[in-house]
């Protein structure tokens, strides 16, 4: 499991190490990485322009010695100071003794044009709001460049502890950050700018208690998959009832149907009035037209995916004493205070637009602050809330680390897939598993069947759920 830490947890690490260590030794780790890192971006070392943008703090430093161990193998390194007055004066000697050069600001876009490779070293993790106009300009100066960018810890303009980007940033091919995972390098909009994301060690230690945010993997995911036993039998697996689809959507009832039959319990009870589809596609279905409560004993219940306006029966799912989740029109048919006052589970799973009218803000404010949106439905609605998107996450009513999935393809945005996924985690909560794992494990097996089915190609909803036994066995084995 990867986990991620807040700026004031990573800090106080930081401390707690550099009093055990000689001056300077932390850092020097952290740029004999980034120099590493850097080296294996290059190929070539020797005779490649190499432009640093530095800024005034540590992570300026980092780029500075790592810059000098650059120059030492031959590499023509010029640092571009933001705050020449306050650089790091260790890394500034460093690089000089190396044979590396110095310009100001208003040379760099000169520097920048000729380089190979671009180290970001502007702003670190404690960095609010997006660059100065200063840095703004460089940044733009290095996306026209075309040359490969590495950033120190985190990319320059976004927020370490949110994920958010507030104005200009600097977008890198690679980042490289120390210690600890920042929540910002995991979901996006920031994410997007960090490219992929390399790990260095550096011997910092937060306590596994202190993490915001968790990415599980595949060993993770596996321990949560149900498995049957010699004495299973179908009930014993688990029932899920699904109350969705109407008249004029029978093809949510089936998607979701497609998806609860993948995913661990036993058998799939089917509510509504897209009955006759559900057979025609799934025969093993047990269906029912008596409405909700006379269906037959479920262990989880999911409801909503194509129920158009059919408030009475999301009204007589919710009042049922087991796990519901609530999808698609199902959330804008229950009431807050309704979701809120039952005493089973509840697991939510809006996309952007119908988290933002949930929260009465516009799609863009929640998609551009998705870690905070996830938290504040969980808060508001005492659920446990999976917000679609780019970056799934996942994140509980009693607070706790959120969960963001690692998974996944944009061949997801399709038509049906929300509705696969609804009966997916379905399935696993009627299988046992509680909200918050049942959910972030659906949205795994779901990224990864996603990926198997598209390959780089269009795929529909459907070709999604036939994917899902892959994406099991693959987790498993």
């Amino acid at each position: 499991m990867r986990t991620a830490y807040s700026v004031e947890t990573v800090r106080a690490a930081e401390r707690a190490l550099m009093a055990r260590l000689p001056e300077g030794a932390l850092m020097q780790r952290a740029a004999a990485g980034l120099a590493a890192a850097c080296a294996g971006l290059l190929g070539r070392v020797s005779g490649s322009r190499v432009v640093l943008l530095v800024g005034s703090g540590d992570n300026g430093g980092d780029a500075l010695y790592a810059g000098a161990r650059l120059a030492r193998r031959g590499a023509g390194v010029t640092a571009v100071l933001l705050a020449p007055e306050r650089t790091h004066a260790g890394g500034l000697a460093a690089l000089r003794r190396a044979g590396g050069r110095t310009v100001t600001a208003d040379r760099g876009e000169e520097a920048i044009a000729r380089a190979r490779l671009v180290v970001d070293g502007i702003v670190g993790i404690g960095g609010k709001g997006g660059l100065r106009p200063d840095a703004a300009r460089l940044a733009e100066a290095v996306a026209r460049s075309g040359a490969a960018v590495v950033a120190v810890d985190l990319p320059s303009g976004v927020d370490a502890d949110t994920g958010e980007v507030r104005g200009a940033a600097l977008r890198a091919d690679l980042t490289v950050t120390f210690g600890a995972y920042k929540p910002g390098l995991l979901v996006d909009p920031a994410r997007e700018y960090a490219g992929v994301v390399r790990f260095v060690g550096i011997g910092i230690e937060p306590p596994p208690a202190d993490a915001v945010l968790q990415a599980l993997q595949h060993a993770d995911v596996a321990r949560l998959l149900p498995t049957p036993q010699a004495e299973s039998d179908k009930y014993r697996r688990g029932v899920v009832g699904i109350a969705a689809g109407s008249a004029r959507y029978p093809g949510a009832a089936v998607l979701a149907v497609s998806g609860a039959l993948r995913g661990g319990a036993g058998a799939v009870r089917y509510v509504g009035p897209a009955g006759d589809a559900v057979l025609a596609r799934f025969p093993e279905t047990l269906v029912s037209d008596a409405g909700p409560a006379k269906a037959g004993r479920v262990q989880a219940w999911v409801t909503g995916p194509g129920a158009g306006d059919d408030a009475a029966t999301v009204a007589e799912v919710l009042a049922a004493d087991v796990p519901v989740l609530l999808d698609a029109d199902g959330l804008r048919l229950a009431g807050r205070d309704t979701v809120r006052g039952r005493t089973a589970p509840t697991l939510m799973t809006p996309h952007a637009g119908e988290a933002a009218a949930l929260l009465g803000v516009r799609r863009e404010e929640v998609e551009a602050a998705r870690l905070g949106a996830v938290r504040e439905l969980a808060a508001r609605y005492r659920a446990t809330v999976l917000l679609k998107g780019s970056t799934t996450l996942v994140a509980g009513p009693g607070g706790g680390p959120v969960r963001v999935n690692p998974t996944g393809t944009p061949w997801l945005a399709t038509a049906g897939s929300g509705d696969v996924l609804s009966g997916l985690a379905g399935s696993l909560l009627a299988a046992g598993l509680d909200p918050l794992d049942a959910g972030s494990a659906a949205a795994y097996l779901h990224g990864l069947a996603g990926r198997f089915a598209a390959q780089g190609a269009p795929v529909g909803a459907h070709d999604v759920a036939a994917r899902i036994p892959q994406a099991w066995r693959n987790v498993r084995g």
